[in-house]
């Protein structure tokens, strides 16, 4: 299914990309950015609501405008009427009011929208269900409350299990078993009465995997930070990834019990790469706690809460039953196991369910603690057993029918992904970037950043963010930039933003580039920074569209004339300079008059119908619409050239 980038629809539709995203979570797409994709119906389903609001405005001002010319009949018009069709509303958007889009133009993508249909031999793709979407808002009278989804992220030893083993009351990270047998990759606690479900995220990789196949699983994620070490690789990286998920960013300070912990340190690295606290005019809550002692856990469930509150966040009961993968692993005993999110209905003992390529009949529910369960209500985490094998983390799971559809819906599944493998086309690459970006006229370039040192990575941000004004038609968005070598995180990131790795004086493993090569990442390693700017000019340059200007490309003489009844009159003539085109544009001179200007039909050598003849041979020209042909008249040929295109001079400032 063909997708739209969310800033290219934007710009189609006249609005700012935060308008969009804003209308987006009203029809249930919540968590992206302006360079996120979109599917045709998610745009259609947008475009149909900003429609009707329009609409809505629009009726609302009539009414209002009958209303005042009733009460002062007389009174002149204090300004023109505005082109029908087109009103002004309060914007969907958070940041005031702007003008919407006309009525006419929104109908006229809704039909567009409405008549994409799938081309022969094109896949069909399961798109996500609304109802495993994230609930979010005003909800209807059948809805309930739903937990907030909560993944811990940070650098290694910052303490994330422990702060996990602390909330949970377990002791996994001192090698004690108590829950980590159990435990399905995630667990729940109660804090005054409401719950909180933790996913046990085994890494960035596995929590923007989720993201890029798209399931937004975590509606919040703890940033967990070490008091004494600070800011550190990975906890850049974490930064990166839970923005690339959209999710708000709640950040733990840690190990505050230690001596050498500086709070306010921490605070200032993280101005460097745009967290601002509260308390220093921003909108990033941090808490200081010890996952070790316990102090300030109380106050992180606190804000955990609040911040779920002002999401609003619901599910369905009464729906049918779908979740999303969190992981899935075999079991010698018990076979494929699948850890579930719930998001709507209810997953039951005995159901049938299909998960991607994964099917089967639910044989066995534990909750996260290990515990068999007859049924797991919406907003919960579950174990199914059952399934044929085990799904991809980031899979939908749907209840069907019958273990007879189950199957055929994963058949089908596995043949469409065969069939995506075997195609290889590479989808994030330098030279690819323009294919699917055409819809608007401003192209995204997405880059991550690694460098050795952070000198060099803000000298090279600031001089690829310049290719925004050198290049007026590319948006160039550095979704993430760090020191250090190139990670799978780094491209699982890359995948999920659609972006290039882009690195200079580190490395790149080769498992990593194994990784990048089967998820079609292109990851570019240098030594040199002005070769990184060439190279991504010469992308940006290639992404825009071409240039085109007619050039005069050839001179002919008529010599003789030939008369065929099927054809016409050939004019026998001489490439006298250059050369003659099939399909140019061709003006027939007999002095300074131009006689005939129109284009080349048919161009022949001796009995040959050829595409092109060169000076100084004889060719027949023959054009479908004149006849007028005289002996001496010269051929002069134009064809539309490609011209180079080359950066834009921007005076200084």
């Amino acid at each position: 299914m063909a997708t739209v980038r969310v800033f290219s629809l934007a710009k189609k539709l006249g609005l700012r990309s935060e308008a969009l995203i804003a209308a987006l979570e009203h029809v249930g797409v919540t968590g992206i950015t302006a360079a996120a994709a979109i599917e045709e119906a998610t745009a259609q389903a947008v475009v149909e609501l900003l429609a009707e609001q329009a609409k809505h405005a629009r009726e609302e001002a009539e009414a209002k405008a009958a209303e005042e010319a009733a009460a002062a009949p007389a009174a002149a018009p204090e300004a023109a009427a505005e082109p029908e069709g087109w009103v002004e509303e309060r914007r969907v958007g958070r940041r005031g009011s702007e003008p919407v889009v006309g009525i006419a133009e929104l109908e006229r993508h809704v039909r567009e929208l409405q008549q994409a249909e799938t081309k022969p031999g094109q896949e069909t793709t399961y798109a996500l269900p609304q109802e495993a979407r994230r609930q979010r808002g005003e909800r209807p009278e059948t809805a309930i409350a739903a937990p907030p989804i909560v993944t811990i992220l940070g650098h290694v030893d910052h303490g994330k299990t422990t702060l996990l083993d602390t909330l949970r009351d377990t002791a996994v990270a001192a090698g004690e078993h108590g829950g980590i047998t159990q435990h399905i990759g995630a667990s729940e606690l109660e804090h005054d009465g409401k719950r909180i479900v933790f996913i046990d995220t085994p890494g960035h990789k596995a929590f923007t995997a989720m993201r890029a196949r798209g399931a937004q699983v975590t509606d919040i994620a703890v940033l967990v930070v070490a008091a004494n070490d600070g800011v550190m690789p990975q906890t850049i990286e974490a930064i990166g990834h839970a923005r690339a998920a959209g999710v708000p960013i709640i950040v733990a300070v840690n190990k505050i019990d230690l001596p050498d912990a500086d709070p306010t340190r921490v605070k200032q690295q993280l101005l460097e790469h745009q967290i601002v606290t509260e308390e220093w005019g921003g909108q990033e809550i941090v808490v200081e706690i010890s996952a070790l002692t316990g102090d300030g856990l109380d106050t992180l469930l606190d804000t955990i809460l609040l911040v779920a509150e002002m999401e609003q966040l619901w599910v369905e009961p009464e729906a049918p039953f779908s979740g999303v993968v969190i992981e899935a692993s075999v079991d010698s005993a018990q076979g494929a196991l699948a850890t579930v999110l719930v998001r709507s209905g209810s997953v039951k003992v005995g159901e049938v369910v299909w998960a991607g390529g994964a099917y089967g009949r639910v044989r066995r529910l534990r909750d996260w603690r290990g515990r068999s369960v007859k049924e797991m209500e919406a907003g919960r985490p579950v174990s199914i057993v059952g399934l044929s094998e085990p799904p991809e983390a980031g899979e939908i799971v749907r209840a069907v029918g019958t273990p007879k559809e189950a199957r055929a819906l994963a058949e089908d599944y596995r043949v469409q992904a065969r069939q995506r493998e075997l195609r290889g086309v590479a989808e994030v690459q330098l030279q690819e970037l323009y294919r699917g970006l055409n819809l608007g006229e401003t192209k995204s370039l997405n880059l991550v950043l690694k460098a050795d040192v952070s000198g060099t990575l803000q000298a090279l941000e600031t001089s690829l963010m310049e290719l925004s004004k050198v290049l007026p038609e590319v948006e160039v968005d550095i979704v993430a930039s760090a020191i250090g070598d190139v990670t799978e995180s780094d491209v699982v990131l890359a995948v999920a933003s659609g972006a290039i790795v882009i690195g200079y004086n580190v490395l790149a493993e080769d498992h990593v580039l194994r990784v990048a090569a089967d998820d079609r990442v292109e990851v570019r390693i240098y030594n040199v920074i002005y070769q990184i700017l060439e190279d991504i000019e010469k992308a940006a340059m290639g992404m825009l569209e071409p240039i085109y200007e007619e050039q005069f490309i050839g001179r002919a003489m008529v010599l003789q004339l030939f008369r065929i009844s099927r054809l016409g009159v050939i004019a026998g003539s001489r490439v006298t300079d250059g050369k003659m085109q099939r399909g140019a544009r061709i003006e027939v001179k007999r002095g300074d008059e131009v006689v005939y200007d129109g284009k080349l039909t048919s161009l022949r050598h001796i009995k040959d119908d050829v595409p092109t003849v060169e000076a100084p041979n004889e060719c027949g020209l023959l054009v479908s619409d004149w006849r007028g042909w005289q002996e001496s008249d010269t051929v002069e040929a134009y064809a539309q050239v490609e011209v180079e295109r080359k950066p834009v001079a921007v005076a200084a400032e």
